[in-house]
């Protein structure tokens, strides 16, 4: 991908980040306290995630255009920030939320075109070009959405994203030497090689990206296990 691409991928994040406020607009003060997909999350914590997450993202565009490193907060500040994010009151939080995702898109559109190429380091030290960023954002949003466990899950994520995370991700698997032969995703009509042995799960795309996210079992019958995936997500390989 090049600068070129980044105004379909930000719509594609801004449409994401609508379906993931419409469905947080509807969490009252005690859905949002009750327990999300995530083990030890609340869905406030969930929020609150994707909302520091969005401010993160904010500061590496900020270091691609001034041309610093454009790191993240560390990480005690961001689980310090996440904290009082939680205790907000359901209204309080989904303002904070919805800024953010709106500050993001700001900023996002008025970054300037050279500015995309530049590389930033994400909380892990992950080097990526600024328009990774975009990516990074969308499977944030993408992803805690169905963490929410509030009617939307991994059969909803939209058919061009669940091919381009399934893209990035068995990249990255393939580079590791992920004991799969190959993958394929029977409704998107993609194999993937991966590596010379191991067994070939074949199911629908969204199925084997919520459990290579772990998020899910591994889908389907095999005579062999199929190995555990590593924690999700890797960073990217060279070449993006």
């Amino acid at each position: 991908m090049t600068s070129a691409a980044v105004p379909a991928l930000l719509s594609d994040v801004v449409h994401s980040a609508g379906r993931f406020l419409a469905t947080a607009a509807r969490l009252d003060e005690e859905r949002l306290r009750a327990p999300s997909a995530l083990a030890g999350w609340s869905r406030a914590h969930v929020l609150a995630h994707v909302a520091r997450g969005a401010d993160a993202y904010v500061r590496l565009l900020d270091g691609a255009e001034s041309g610093g490193s454009g790191t993240r907060a560390d990480a005690t500040a961001l689980a310090e920030a996440m904290a009082s994010a939680v205790a907000l009151p359901a209204d309080e939080l989904l303002a904070d939320l919805r800024t953010s995702l709106d500050r993001f898109v700001v900023r996002a559109r008025t970054l300037p075109e050279p500015a995309w190429e530049a590389l930033v380091t994400a909380l892990a030290g992950w080097r990526h070009p600024a328009w990774f960023t975009l990516h990074r954002c969308r499977r944030e949003l993408e992803t805690h959405h169905a963490d929410l466990d509030a009617g939307y899950g991994s059969a909803d994520w939209p058919a061009s994203y669940v091919t381009w995370a399934l893209d990035d991700t068995l990249r990255s698997l393939a580079a590791r030497g992920f004991a799969l032969r190959t993958v394929e995703a029977t409704d998107l009509g993609r194999t993937w090689r991966i590596s010379p042995h191991g067994p070939s799960p074949a199911a629908p795309g969204h199925e084997l990206l919520a459990w290579l996210g772990g998020r899910a079992p591994a889908p389907g019958a095999h005579p062999v296990p199929l190995p555990k995936p590593p924690g999700w997500p890797l960073p990217p390989v060279p070449g993006w």
